[in-house]
């Protein structure tokens, strides 16, 4: 069984950082292209960052890139989103998911990621 649980969210004040957790189980985060998307409240689904298989190439979105990394460990099976400079604009549920495909590069679409979370909310306090 397939199963994504997130942690690490909570309340913070604009300027503020959070680090969020993603840990896996019934598979690898080695063999796919690991995601991080979010959802604010009245808002399309978003990707945050998204971390390749093999080298680890990344990808962010352009309302947080150079404020957020994300990060695979394959010993811990885990993936990580260091969030730094919190805005007001990042609060949201933040989500991680897999790719559909093992061994598939990246892809920049989020019909292509699965095993869903159940997400961690993040409050950003102005």
């Amino acid at each position: 069984q397939v199963q994504l649980v997130e942690s690490g969210g909570g309340s913070v004040q604009a300027g503020g950082s959070l680090r969020l957790t993603c840990v896996a189980s019934g598979l690898s985060v080695g063999w796919y292209a690991m995601a991080w998307l979010r959802q604010g409240t009245g808002k399309e689904r978003e990707f945050v960052g998204i971390i390749d298989i093999d080298g680890g190439a990344t990808a962010y979105g352009e309302s947080v890139k150079g404020r957020f990394t994300i990060s695979r460990e394959v010993a811990k099976n885990t993936v990580s989103l260091e969030m730094n400079n919190l805005r007001p604009e990042d609060t949201a549920v933040y989500y991680c998911a897999r790719h559909k495909t093992i061994w598939s590069r990246m892809t920049l679409v989020a019909d292509d990621y699965t095993d869903w979370g159940q997400g961690t909310q993040v409050t950003v306090s102005s």
